[in-house]
């Protein structure tokens, strides 16, 4: 076979280990060859290519970011166009099968491709952890991790300046980096995407504890947190992405100027952005992505197109790319009720 691999949308830690896993899988098992296309789906419609070997793919299993490069690009802006130029860029670059890594976004192309008869299968890629049919996806552990790590020290400094400290983490639909490093950090509030928060209630609940004697806090929020409908608090541009997401960042700095605006509290706040994307990815990231590279060449080889592979439990299943994709996985009700026993 001559298989062909992206890396699409956001880079997050792991995905060069999936490239390796796809590589190593399929070199070892079978006389196949690999080529990369740098850039996401830009490399697909420009056949932008490079060829993935052993070598070429030794050595960067521990690596953050992506060899291939990755874009936004969404090849489908123009259907007709788009679709006459990826179908020539199978038959140029002789492919029998294409692997896709990516979210929600990379993957709904792939989508769109295995309904057109193309041969590829998806690879579930996003610190966000919202893609559905998986339980985790890789580069999630790591975002959590870092995230953890900085709250540790933000708690010292809070703690030193009797301060209310803010820390804005990703998640745009969902708040599982939110809670995830809100719980293991400790921190006194998560605000999340699933739960509208109303901030006089945040604000209450500040001074409560500062009532009894707490003279600092940690809130945790998720970039794409809003207030209850009605709420005066402006939290996102009007800049698209070239699938018509808002760009967000910016309710961390809202919600520090409120709180200190509303309860005298001196406010801090930290946007941890896309360092929660970089470095190297954590072990338990290496060994998912993998076994996610090693899955996805065994279904190309098996014929079995249009699927994601998936996390259940602790084994790695083939999912229909259109269950994988019927709607965004939120937050675990529970998991923010068990967060809650320890706000305050």
């Amino acid at each position: 076979m001559r298989v062909g691999l992206l890396t699409g949308g956001g880079d997050c830690p792991g995905l060069n280990a999936a490239i390796r896993a796809v590589v190593r899988r399929g070199l070892v098992t079978g006389e196949h060859s690999f080529c990369g296309f740098r850039y996401g789906w830009a490399g697909v419609l420009e056949q932008d290519v490079v060829e993935l070997t052993l070598q070429s793919t030794a050595g960067i299993l521990p690596r953050g970011g992506t060899i291939l490069g990755t874009s936004r690009t969404n090849p489908l802006a123009d259907r007709e166009v788009g679709l006459e130029r990826i179908r020539r860029a199978f038959e140029q670059q002789r492919l029998d099968g294409l692997v896709a890594i990516g979210g929600e976004d990379t993957l709904g192309v792939a989508l769109a491709l295995a309904q057109e008869g193309l041969p590829v299968v998806g690879v579930p890629k996003t610190v966000d952890n919202d893609l559905a049919a998986t339980d985790f996806t890789f580069g999630f552990h790591t975002a959590v991790q870092i995230a953890t790590d900085a709250i540790d020290r933000l708690h010292t400094t809070a703690e030193s300046h009797n301060r209310v400290i803010v820390v804005e983490v990703m998640g745009r639909h969902a708040g599982w980096i939110a809670a995830y490093a809100g719980i293991a950090g400790g921190a006194d509030a998560i605000l999340v995407p699933e739960r509208p928060f109303d901030i006089d209630e945040v604000c209450k609940h500040l001074r409560r504890r500062h009532e009894r004697g707490r003279t600092f806090s940690i809130v945790v929020v998720a970039e794409g947190a809003t207030p209850h409908e009605g709420a005066s608090l402006v939290l996102a541009s009007e800049k698209l992405d070239a699938f018509g997401h808002v760009r967000l960042g910016g309710i961390g700095v809202t919600l520090e100027k409120e709180i200190e605006r509303r309860t005298g509290f001196e406010t801090r706040a930290t946007i941890l952005g896309h360092v929660q994307r970089g470095g190297t990815p954590c072990a338990y990231d290496r060994v998912l992505a993998t076994r996610f590279g090693v899955a996805a060449m065994s279904a190309l080889e098996g014929g079995r197109f249009g699927v994601m592979v998936a996390l259940r439990a602790t084994g790695i299943v083939e999912v229909a790319l259109t269950q994988a994709l019927a709607e965004p996985k939120l937050l675990d009700p529970d998991l923010y009720e068990t967060a809650e026993v320890f706000f305050g």
